[in-house]
C-alpha cells in the first residue's frame, strides 16, 4: 500500500516517516522543491505516478503572527492547495486526510472543549486560511478526514517546548501566558492517529469520513505546560527556574489567539477507537529525547 505524506519536514510529516507502519505500506513523503502542492498539474502527476491508496496532507502555513501581513501566502498554502489537492484525489477516488487547527474557533466558549461540529468562527488571517482550506476539502473529495488538533510539539523544527528549553537554558526566570487554555499535543501521537484513519479509509470504504478532532487527552494554559516542561528538565538535570503567569494582554503579538483552544476527542473515540494519552506522558516522551532520561533519585510525576 503506498500512502502520499504531504508536508513531511515538518513536525506531524517527519513522525509519519518514521513511524513503524505495518509491513507492505510504503510512505511517500516528497520534499517541497519536488512537488509545489499549489501547482495542479505537479499534484496530478503525482498523483498519477504510483497507485496511492490514500492522502495525508500535513502542510501548511503555520507562522501565525506573519500571516497577518502575508495574507496571500497563507491562503495559498491553506487554503488553495487543499482545494487542488481535494480536486485531484477526488478525481483518483483517493481519501485524503487533512489536518487543520483550533484556529478555525474564536476560542470563546465559555465551559469545556469544543465539539467538531461547534460553529467556526476564526479570528486571524492563519485561522480564516485554515478554514477555507477545511471547506475546500469538505467541497471537493466525499472521501476525507478532516482532523483538527493544536498546540503540536516534538523533539524537531520549533515549537514550544523546544523555545521553553532553550530559555530555560538561559534565563533566571520565565513569564508565560496564563489565560489561553488548549491541549498539548505530541506530534507522534497524532501521526500514529493519522495513519490509523487513513489505512482504515484506503481499506475500508464505509470507513467514518467527516471532520474529527484530535489532541493529548487533558488541558492546560501556556504557564502550566511551561512548568510543566521547566520541571520535567530539572528532573533530568536541568535548571529549575521559576515560571510566572501573566495575561494576553501584557504580550501583543499580531494575530488574535484563542482562549479556548480545548478540543474534544470523543468523535474520534467512537469513529476509530483512538483514545490519545495524557499530554503530561507524551511531554515525558519528547523530554526523554531532547534532554535525557530522568536523572537517577529523581521521577515521574
Amino acid at each position: 500500500m503506498d500512502i502520499l505524506v504531504l508536508g513531511g519536514g515538518g513536525q506531524v510529516g517527519t513522525e509519519l516517516q518514521t513511524l513503524a507502519w505495518p509491513d507492505g505500506v510504503s510512505v511517500h513523503a516528497p520534499s517541497r522543491a519536488e512537488l509545489d502542492i499549489t501547482d495542479p498539474g505537479a499534484v496530478a502527476r503525482t498523483l498519477e505516478a504510483r497507485d496511492y491508496r490514500a492522502v495525508i496532507n500535513t502542510a501548511a502555513y503555520t507562522a501565525v503572527d506573519k500571516a497577518e501581513s502575508d495574507v496571500v501566502e497563507a491562503w495559498r498554502l491553506n487554503a488553495l492547495a487543499p482545494a487542488i489537492l481535494a480536486a485531484a484525489t477526488a478525481a483518483k477516488r483517493i481519501p485524503l486526510v487533512h489536518v487543520s487547527t483550533d484556529y478555525v474557533f474564536a476560542g470563546t466558549k465559555p465551559d469545556g472543549a469544543y465539539a467538531p461540529d461547534d460553529p467556526i468562527d476564526p479570528q486571524s488571517v492563519y485561522g480564516a486560511s485554515k478554514a477555507a482550506g477545511e471547506l475546500a476539502v469538505r467541497s471537493a473529495n466525499p472521501r476525507h478526514a478532516i482532523v483538527r488538533t493544536a498546540w503540536v510539539v516534538s523533539p524537531h523544527r520549533g515549537n514550544f517546548v523546544k523555545t521553553m528549553l532553550r530559555l530555560a537554558g538561559e534565563r533566571d526566570a520565565l513569564t508565560v501566558v496564563n489565560d489561553q487554555h488548549g491541549c498539548p499535543t505530541s506530534a507522534s501521537d497524532l501521526a500514529a492517529a493519522l495513519a490509523v484513519i487513513a489505512r482504515r479509509l484506503a481499506e475500508d470504504p464505509s470507513a467514518p469520513t467527516g471532520t474529527f478532532h484530535c489532541v493529548n487527552a487533558g488541558a492546560t494554559t501556556w504557564h502550566g505546560f511551561a512548568e510543566a516542561i521547566v520541571a520535567g528538565a530539572a528532573r533530568r538535570g536541568g535548571r529549575s527556574i521559576p515560571v510566572t503567569g501573566i495575561p494576553t494582554s501584557a504580550y501583543p503579538i499580531p494575530a488574535k489567539r484563542p482562549a479556548n483552544s480545548r478540543l474534544s476527542t470523543d468523535s474520534l473515540t467512537a469513529a476509530y477507537g483512538l483514545a490519545p494519552r495524557p499530554w503530561q506522558a507524551a511531554l515525558d516522551d519528547i523530554l526523554d529525547r531532547l534532554v535525557g532520561p530522568v536523572s537517577e533519585g529523581a521521577s515521574k510525576p
